[in-house]
């Protein structure tokens, strides 16, 4: 009898050999075993038919439910982690990664194996340093870090997984005094393509710490843990103005020309609304007592030549004021989730998702008066959609745009068109195109969008080449693939 083990046989636990090119499974190891894959994993691989599987399945996007992945492996370990991408390799199963199931664009699913880290969650706080699990999602992380006194610069929606946030940069409402929060990273752990675990720093395979930091998630390999130097928390002002739809030109021109120069302090950002009525709205973070920002708050209406219609300025703890920009005000930490019993859901949770489209721009120039126009018009059409203004300068205009992957450091603001419900892709469309005569070719990897033609440089700019090298260097086989992978 032969001494070869079977093929089931070598995928026990942590046995996997992972030395084959992308796609391509070994002779003679016949169709993926996907119970062995189960029995091997630490946390729980759901399958179809499975009664969580059409809960896994389903990212925040509900556009993305017709997709049908043959697993989902929610991991407990990296060593779980590890194991899924060496039966990827082994077997020739497209594999993707998961942390918040946000991708704009469906491509933190497929149809081959998931692997969600929502399990790896852990927030721990030393020296100086926060160690955040890829799965935890941000609200998680203020609460976890804020009951330490501590924080770190991240986006505002909360169930967004702080991986592909710090991987594609991360724009957020303290960036603009703390930088992005890639800016932040000092060590990431990563399973990379060959199925090696690594630990990548500025000591430590650099290359690939380089491309961490603004080169946009899923492209290689799987994070599976981030370090970041913290800063320390006290009260903060939040607010937000309005103003009646007839000042929107005169909103936007004042708030362009005031938030990306106002002190590193302030972040703010412009709603353009209709959804459902038109609407104008200034909100924003001070860190700073609120007759200080009320002074640079009255800065901006003096430009516009006229006060808001409503305003709501106050003083609050730092942890509430995560929380009234995460729009979960009147909600407790538990609440602010999905609701669910899977990793990253609570019992609980509140809230829902959205059917929506969007597309990016970043603006390195001021608009005039013509594009000042044209946005307000598309803005005025019927429909549910929104143009969302971030303020960039201060810290993150500190940084050279070669220092990080990401590039997009001289930008003056960040554009996102957002619609949902019927006709949202139509509109998006619609005003993307209407405003790249203005804007230019520049997007956020964040806000991945399928319909770009020109992607790698709007994402990457120069930097793109750099980050085409090490792809080749470190997932020569491309393992990690989706249309707009590198």
């Amino acid at each position: 009898m032969s001494n070869t083990p079977r093929p089931s046989a070598l995928l026990g636990r942590r046995g996997f050999l992972a030395f084959v090119p992308a796609g391509i499974a070994l002779a003679g190891v016949g169709a993926p075993d996907w119970r062995a894959l189960g029995r091997g994993l630490d946390g729980k691989l759901v399958r179809p038919g499975d009664a969580a599987y059409d809960r896994a399945r389903k990212l925040f996007n509900p556009a993305y439910d017709k997709v049908r992945p043959a697993a989902v492996a929610y991991c407990a370990t990296p060593a779980d982690v590890a194991e899924c991408v060496a039966f990827a390799r082994r077997f020739g199963v497209p594999i993707t990664g998961r942390s918040g199931g946000h991708s704009y664009a469906g491509w933190s699913t497929g149809t081959g194996l998931v692997v969600d880290v929502s399990a790896l969650s852990s927030v721990r706080h030393g020296a100086g340093l926060a160690t955040v699990g890829a799965g935890a999602k941000l609200v998680d992380v203020y609460a976890k870090l804020g009951k330490l006194g501590v924080s770190i610069p991240a986006g505002s929606c909360p169930s967004v997984g702080v991986a592909g946030l710090t991987l594609g940069g991360g724009i957020g409402v303290v960036s603009r005094r703390y930088g992005l929060t890639c800016d932040v990273l000092t060590q990431v752990e990563m399973v990379t393509a060959d199925g090696n675990r690594v630990t990548c720093s500025p000591t430590s395979h650099p290359d690939l710490f380089w491309a961490s930091r603004g080169g946009g998630g899923g492209n290689f390999g799987i994070a599976t843990s981030f370090t970041f130097r913290s800063h320390a928390t006290r009260e903060v002002t939040v607010f937000f103005l309005h103003w009646p739809w007839g000042r929107a030109g005169a909103v936007l021109r004042a708030w362009q020309g005031w938030a990306p120069s106002a002190p590193d302090g302030l972040w703010s950002n412009l709603h353009l609304s209709h959804d459902p009525s038109p609407d104008v709205t200034v909100g924003g973070v001070y860190l700073g007592s609120r007759a200080g920002c009320e002074k640079q708050l009255q800065r901006l209406a003096d430009r516009v030549g006229r006060g808001p219609s409503s305003r709501y300025v106050r003083q609050v703890p730092y942890q509430q004021a995560m929380m009234v920009m995460a729009g979960c005000s009147s909600y407790s930490v538990s609440q602010c989730h999905r609701p669910g019993s899977l990793p990253g859901e609570t019992a609980d949770g509140k809230l829902v998702r959205d059917t929506f489209s969007a597309k990016s721009h970043l603006a390195y120039t001021p608009l005039g008066d013509a594009g000042i126009k044209a946005l307000v018009a598309q803005v005025a059409k019927a429909g549910r959609h929104t143009v969302l203004l971030d303020a960039f300068g201060g810290a993150i205009g500190r940084v050279r745009p070669d220092a990080t992957a990401f590039p997009h450091r001289k930008a003056l603001y960040s554009v996102q068109y957002y619609a949902h419900f019927g006709g949202a892709l139509a509109w998006a469309r619609a005003a993307h195109a209407a405003m790249r005569p203005f804007f230019g070719d520049h997007a956020y990897v964040n806000y991945i969008d399928p319909d770009l033609t020109g992607w790698l440089g709007q994402y990457y700019g120069a930097n793109a080449p750099r980050l085409v090298q090490i792809k080749s260097k470190y997932d020569p086989g491309r393992l990690f693939r989706f249309p707009q992978g590198l």
